[in-house]
Order: structure tokens, then sequence, then C-alpha cells
């Protein structure tokens, strides 16, 4: 039995499922969760003396490496003056004056401690400033784990949500409205539906957790045109693609201009925490400024500040990295479609610059719908071999995958060799 089993059978005893969130777990792949003990640059290290390369990336906010000196260096500078305050302190004024100063959709910004806070507080306000309730969300698009989110749907389009987790009373979700992902009618459908009483829209505009679905071709501006025509907010839930696809997220990357957005994962390094911005006559709905009530006590925490900082200096200065990323997606994601033409293998490889995913289907993957008919034991197979093969990639067929500005050239080959060999 290895140390990570171990570990596992441990970790059951006291850890519901044996993890502290579900996207850990391997239960799916079935196997046991490779427990890690350290990381650095494009490598990954399990307790057994394992090596990985890894396309994980901690879920995204790794976009430098794992463990790069610069970050590290900023985090035992401000941890020598003191882990936590709760009080303010100068980073948070730093941070949010780099942030607002250099995306031009971002006039204020508030720190919360993860994408989920962040979700949650954006929504509110959305709803404080239109004086409106009903959401409108997209099957298949992931926005943390607050109640009101945690709705689904398969095919078709629903005018009230039915709860996707136990606990959640039928209430919670009855404001909340599904559409399909890329098909703007469902949206329009909910728009006249709902007679003047959304206050807003909130997408992932680029999907990337049901696998990764590209926006198609004038669905974002769709959407922008639709909330401004029914006085509806935007908001762009940017926590996988904030700060990734270009400096100014998928916002820049698409030039989309939100009137929300959420960010996480990538603006703390690695630490946790969020942050949630926009318009100023907006964000100052938010308390003490106004009406709209939102607290965390260790919000902007002096070390998850350095951290992000630290990190979205160096995405700043030097964003030739977006170059590099998308290049290095360009080498990865072109080259197992390659495999699959060469060898007639009827996947799909879905891709926007350094995220993808390959889907065990031979359908076109374009909504939650498509994306559900991929073999998840196609997948299992595939994941274990690679994983068995050094290739540590998420234990999920509906979780992207993650390049960073460490993976080299030779990192990339190596997986395309596994991938050929595979199939």
């Amino acid at each position: 039995m290895t140390k990570s089993e171990e570990l596992f059978q441990r970790a059951v005893k006291r850890i519901p499922g044996g993890v502290n969130s579900p996207v850990r777990a391997y239960g799916s792949v079935t196997e046991a969760p490779r427990f890690i003990q350290g990381a650095v640059g494009s490598k990954i290290f399990d307790v057994d003396g394992n090596a990985y390369i890894d396309y994980i990336d901690s879920w995204g906010p790794m976009i430098l490496g794992h463990n790069d000196e610069r970050i590290k260096d900023a985090v035992i500078k401000a941890s020598e003056n003191g882990l936590s305050f709760g009080c303010a302190t100068e980073k948070e004024v730093e941070m949010a004056e780099f942030i607002c100063e250099r995306i031009p959709h971002v006039e204020m910004i508030r720190m919360v401690n993860s994408g989920t806070e962040a979700v949650m507080s954006a929504i509110r306000v959305a709803r404080g400033f239109t004086g409106k309730a009903k959401i409108i969300k997209f099957a298949g698009c992931y926005h943390g784990h607050t109640d009101a989110m945690l709705v689904s749907a398969g095919s078709g389009v629903m005018t009230s949500g039915v709860p996707d987790s136990a606990g959640v009373p039928k209430g919670c979700t009855e404001d909340t409205m599904i559409a399909v992902y890329n098909d703007l009618d469902s949206v329009k459908q909910l728009f006249e539906e709902s007679k003047d009483q959304v206050a807003a829209v909130i997408v992932e505009p680029v999907g990337a957790n049901m696998g990764v679905v590209p926006p198609a071709e004038g669905f974002l501006q769709g959407l922008r045109d639709l909330c401004t025509k029914h006085g509806a907010l935007l908001i762009f839930d940017e926590v996988i693609t904030g700060f990734r696809l270009s400096f100014s997220g998928a916002a820049g990357f698409y030039e989309i201009t939100p009137d929300l957005v959420t960010y996480g994962k990538i603006i703390g390094a690695g630490i946790p925490v969020g942050a949630y911005g926009g318009k100023r006559e907006i964000m100052e709905m938010v308390a003490p400024a106004g009406p709209v009530y939102q607290a965390g006590t260790l919000s902007g925490n002096p070390i998850a500040m350095a951290a992000g900082l630290e990190q979205l200096k160096i995405l700043w200065e030097d964003q030739e990295i977006y170059t590099r990323l998308y290049q290095k997606g360009q080498m990865l994601y072109d080259g197992i479609r390659k495999i699959f033409l060469e060898k007639d293998v009827e996947f799909q490889v879905n891709s926007v610059s350094s995220l993808g995913c390959v889907f065990f289907t031979k359908e076109q993957v374009v909504d939650y719908t498509s994306a559900k008919t991929s073999d998840t034991r196609a997948f299992s197979d595939y994941f274990q071999y690679m994983l068995q093969h050094g290739v540590h990639l998420a234990p999920s067929q509906f979780e992207a995958m993650f390049l960073s500005d460490a993976h080299t050239e030779e990192d990339i080959q190596t997986t395309l060799e596994l991938i050929e060999g595979y199939f």
C-alpha cells in the first residue's frame, strides 16, 4: 500500500469523503487521491516520491508555475510583520489601486476570501442596485456553492431552478433561472417571461466547469446587448479566466465590458482570496458606503495581498507571458488534435489559450448537454494511464487543464508522446 493510500484511509475516517473539496476526489477515476508533498515549476511531487507534469496548477492560480521564488519571498517578507490583524493594511489599498488603475471596467473593488464569496456578494449587489430579484445563469456554469447558485439543468430552459444539492430549500433557488450556454434565444426567452424582473445575468465567459466550452461568436456581445436592453447587470465570473486569458481577463480577451466581475484563485497566487468589482456607481452600494451589506473578518489578509499583488505586478510587467501561454496552448491542444486526426480518433478537444479539455465524445461540445455526452468511463481509463506515466490531470472529465509559464516545450512533447502511445 502506498503512503497516499494510507493517508486516504485515515482521511475518510475524519473528513467527509476523505477530501476537503469534492474536486479533489478520485472516486470517478477509481483511484485514491495522490497526497502532494511539494511542487516546483511545472512539476508536482506526491508523498510516495512520484513526480508529475502538473496540468491542474492548483486550479489556475499557479500561472507562473509552482513555488515561484518571487512570490515566496513576498510571502516570507509579509509574514515577518504578522499573519493577520483584522484591520486595514496598506497592501489592501495597493492591491485595489493596482487593479482599478489597469482594468477599465473595474473602478472599485472589494476583497473577499473566495470565489464563492465574490459571486454571492456580486449577486446581492446586483439585486440591491437594480431593485430586481431574478438571476439568469447557464447550465453547466459553476459559480460557487451558495444556495442560489447550486442550480443546473440538463437540456432546455427552466424558468425556475431546481436545487442541485441536498440541504438547499427550493425557495432559495426560485429566483434563479437557467439558460443554455451559447444559446442567446434561451436568454431572450427568460427575459421575456420574467417581465422586467431580472437583476443580472451571470456567466463564465469561457465555460470552464463543464470541461472547457468557448463562447460562440457573438454570444458574449449578445448577452451584453440583452442586459443593456432590459436594464439588467452583466456579471462575468472570472474566477478561472481572470488575469489568465489576458491581464484584463476574458473581458479584455473578447473585448466585452461587464458591469461586475468576480475574481478568485489567481489574485492570491495560490493563497485563498477572492474579489468582486465593477462600475463605481454599482460598487458604492456596498456597506459601509451603501445599503448592501457584505463583510469578512479576514478579507484582504496581508499575506494573501502580498502574494497576489506580487503576482499581478509580474503579470503586468511581463505581458508577453500571455503570448507564451497562448503559444503553449496551441502546441499542446493542436498537438492532441493532430494525434486524434492521424489515428482517426473521434474525440473533441476544446481550448482557449492556456485552458483546454479532451472530451470522450463524437459530438461537438458547445454547452452542458453536449458536454454530458462524454464517456466518463473512457476518461477514467485515460486518466489512470496518464497518472501512471507521470502526468497529473484533474480527476474529472468536466474540469479544465491549465498551462503555466513554467511548462516547457519538453513537458508538452512528453505529454503528447504519452497521448499518442495511449491511442
